[in-house]
Order: C-alpha cells, then sequence, then structure tokens
C-alpha cells in the first residue's frame, strides 16, 4: 500500500494563512451584517476614503473582486446614495468619491471591523504583531516575484 504524498494540514503555514483569512472574513461578516454591510462593500467604501477617485479597475484590484462585480457594487453604492460616480466622456474614467451618507456609513463600519482587528491580535505583543506584519509582508511579495523590495 503506498503512502499518498501531500501537504501536512497540521503544519502548513498556506492552510494556516487559509484558516487565519476565512475566520476573519466570518467575523467580519458577523459584525457588519448587522449594519446591513459585507466585507465586500465595506473594503470598497475604505479603500474610497483612503484612496478617492480610484477607478473601477483600480477599486476591484483593491478590494480582491472582478471589474464585474466591482461595477455592480459600485452601482448598487451609487444608487443608494453611498457614492457619486461622473459619466466619463471620451474614453477618460472620472473618479468616484463617498459621499456625506458613504462617510457616515463607513465610520460605524470602521468601528465594527477595527473590533474584530483587536481581538484578533489580542494575545500578540506590539513586537509580535509588528514581526507577523513584516513576516506576511515578506509572503506576499515572494509570491508576487519582488522578493527584494
Amino acid at each position: 500500500m503506498s503512502q499518498r504524498a501531500g501537504i501536512d494540514l497540521e503544519t502548513s503555514l498556506g492552510y494556516l494563512l487559509k484558516e487565519t483569512s476565512s475566520a476573519l472574513r466570518a467575523a467580519m461578516e458577523e459584525v457588519l451584517r448587522p449594519l446591513g454591510m459585507t466585507v465586500t462593500r465595506y473594503s470598497c467604501l475604505e479603500l474610497l476614503a483612503q484612496r478617492p477617485g480610484l477607478s473601477g479597475a483600480e477599486l476591484a484590484r483593491g478590494v480582491f473582486v472582478t471589474r464585474q462585480s466591482m461595477n455592480v457594487l459600485l452601482q448598487a453604492l451609487e444608487n443608494e446614495g453611498y457614492v457619486t460616480r461622473a459619466e466619463p466622456t471620451a474614453g477618460k474614467v472620472l473618479p468616484t468619491r463617498l459621499t456625506p451618507r458613504g462617510r457616515r456609513e463607513l465610520e460605524q463600519a470602521t468601528r465594527a471591523v477595527r473590533s474584530v482587528e483587536d481581538r484578533m491580535l489580542s494575545g500578540m505583543s506590539e513586537a509580535d504583531r509588528a514581526h507577523a506584519f513584516r513576516l506576511l509582508q515578506a509572503m506576499v511579495r515572494s509570491l508576487r516575484g519582488d522578493p527584494g523590495a
């Protein structure tokens, strides 16, 4: 009987990162749901607050969704009064910006998400947090093929 060569899930860092990501997303959805928000919607609003004027394609990349999904989300956010989008002219993409209503809703959601992140990091010292942050950044750079950056 041959043994199956595979990844030991008990010691796989990749599996642990996926499990962490899944747990984080579930905890965020739990605190955002009562606010009528999803993680994707929150992420879009947060990104727009920090980088006003991003295009739909830039938002899609930043929120980790397809451009098609982002267009659907932006249409909904615009219809609900969370964002304003100018009409493109002659192929030029004009910016999307938060409205005052979008900013108010984002403030509430940010507090909820911050509470989840605080809970996630509660057992770590500042030095542990900084070290984990650097390690995760290095992993992302390596996977993107830019280990020296």
